[in-house]
């Protein structure tokens, strides 16, 4: 018998890559379209925050327990943290902060 972690590690490469690219690959169809007018009519100091809301956007289209996790949220089932929780764990898992 092998003991499997209670939480699986978080992989180093995520699924969506942080890039214009990646993330327009990761939305389907008209999603990506939104992504690109958004991107491509944004003033530059709002590029930034637009791509990483549209990251996080194609990470949960890619997420293979999407559907599940939209479930909990719309039951009110969904486990909360605190943003300091999330940064105390990614900081002890030696991943980026930002």
């Amino acid at each position: 018998m092998s003991a499997q972690p209670v939480h699986p590690q978080v992989p180093r490469v995520p699924r969506v890559p942080r890039t214009v690219d990646g993330i327009a690959d990761a939305l389907q169809g008209g999603r990506r379209m939104e992504f690109y007018r958004e991107l491509g009519t944004a003033p530059l100091d709002q590029a930034e925050a637009i791509l990483r809301r549209w990251w996080c956007e194609a990470m949960l289209d890619t997420d293979p327990e999407a559907e599940q996790i939209r479930r909990a949220a719309m039951d009110g089932t969904l486990p909360v943290v605190t943003m300091e929780d999330i940064l105390a764990r990614r900081e002890r898992q030696g991943l980026p902060l930002e």
